[in-house]
């Protein structure tokens, strides 16, 4: 009986967080017309985020303290950019660069540096590639079961470095970001369950790439 209370109970938490993530997704979806920036401009995104590419516009770029890969950012979706950088600059998302960053940038400024960065954003299909783990199986319902999300508010997954996954979730679990829904999924994982999602969605094609830093002295052989 014991035992049967427990899966229970873990039964009724799962249904509660999916109940959640449905919520959100809903919500998200409804929101794409008001979220979208109509009116951004990726030529102005390109000419003003110069020392955006000093780090995301480097193959397999390292954060320097504590040291995982910068996140790839071509095929994202333009609104979750703009809505990552409105994080850093009001404090929902903890990270000194990112925050001094985004301080000097007006929402139309983050809106045409997310349309630069974003490019052609990934095209779902909505089929798992194999078989999804099931520590997963709550992240597709917002993310896709391609690793391309089901709405553009959301960030996609496949391709992402694996360690830059690990180390988002260790954050929404720990307090770094401040998302509701990803903060109360993260409080329910093991340490394994961040890997195993990690290593799945890192692994899914195609995938997000990162952009191509314009020619200058700095990367010349």
């Amino acid at each position: 009986m014991k035992g049967r209370g427990r899966e229970s109970c873990q039964h009724a938490v799962s249904i509660a967080v999916i109940a959640a993530l449905a919520a959100a997704a809903l919500t998200g979806a409804a929101a794409q017309e008001s979220a979208a920036p109509a009116h951004a401009s990726a030529a102005h995104g390109k000419a003003i985020s110069y020392t955006c590419l000093g780090c995301h516009g480097i193959d397999d770029y390292k954060n320097a303290y504590p040291m995982y890969s910068v996140p790839k950012l071509e095929g994202q979706n333009p609104e979750y950019l703009a809505a990552a950088l409105h994080g850093y600059r009001d404090g929902d998302r903890s990270h000194l660069t990112m925050h001094s960053q985004a301080s000097t940038l007006s929402d139309k400024d983050m809106e045409d540096i997310a349309a630069y960065f974003a490019g052609k954003p990934l095209a779902p299909t909505g089929k798992a590639q194999g078989s999804v783990p099931q520590t997963a199986t709550l992240c597709v319902s917002c993310h896709g079961q391609d690793g391309v999300a089901i709405a553009p508010i959301y960030p996609s997954l496949a391709g992402q470095h694996e360690d830059y996954l690990v180390r988002a979730l260790e954050e929404y679990r720990k307090g770094g970001r401040n998302n509701p829904v990803m903060k109360g999924f993260a409080a329910t994982l093991k340490d394994e369950d961040i890997h195993v999602i990690a290593r799945y969605f890192s692994h899914l094609k195609p995938s997000l790439s990162t952009e191509s830093r314009p020619y200058t002295w700095l990367t010349a052989r």
